[in-house]
């Protein structure tokens, strides 16, 4: 596959991610110089219901080879976190009465990923049989959860098996650094540690 920062949803991709997640090589850890097994999948955003379906289709030829993917919706997991720590009905009254700055100030302490989000990841993980961690959702919850404090959280907890993110817009890497750009447009999210898996080459 070319080399690109973000991937059409076809079945070039979807060959691909086939491939790689698969691989001894990928399962392993391999090849990865002691950096934290995280992968991001940058797709253009105007494709993202046709990544969802792709998702689906990819854990379900995975599991044909043996590779049990344990999922993880950021959104889904923002809900049930309100809903379980009994806010849910409380959030929702407060939103049509609070400036958008408020409220995205609130909705980033109730759903604080240090404090709140990685910590209820870690206790789905638990006990949990799988070889490769999936995440989505990243553009359903910006701007309260940002994807790089998801992942910077996320490295003491979820380093065991490779972990791939599916993420709207670009992952660029280059002499300044390296950012996660959300939508092809918003490029003040740093992160270094992860790798593109489009790059990746079994």
């Amino acid at each position: 596959m070319a080399r690109m920062d973000r991937a059409p949803v076809d079945r070039d991709l979807f060959d691909h991610l086939l491939t790689v997640i698969s691989s001894e090589r990928f399962l392993q850890k391999q090849g990865l110089g002691n950096e934290v097994p995280f992968f991001i999948c940058p797709y253009e955003p105007n494709e993202a219901v046709a990544m969802d379906a792709m998702r689906v289709n990819l854990v379900a030829a995975l599991q044909g080879k043996g590779v049990r993917v344990f999922g993880i919706n950021l959104y889904d997991l923002s809900v049930e976190l309100l809903h379980k720590r009994g806010i849910w009905d409380r959030t929702l009254a407060a939103e049509p009465k609070t400036s958008k700055e408020a409220f995205k100030k609130h909705l980033q302490s109730v759903l604080d990923p240090e404090t709140h989000l990685i910590p209820e990841i870690a206790s789905r993980l638990s006990g949990q049989e799988f070889d490769v961690l999936f995440l989505w959702g990243v553009g359903e919850v910006y701007p309260y959860i940002r994807s790089h404090n998801v992942l910077n959280n996320l490295q003491s907890t979820a380093k065991e098996k490779p972990t791939v993110m599916f993420f709207p817009g670009e992952y660029t890497q280059g002499p300044a650094g390296a950012s996660l750009d959300l939508f092809g447009l918003l490029h003040d999210d740093k992160y270094y540690r992860a790798f593109n898996i489009l790059h990746y080459e079994v």
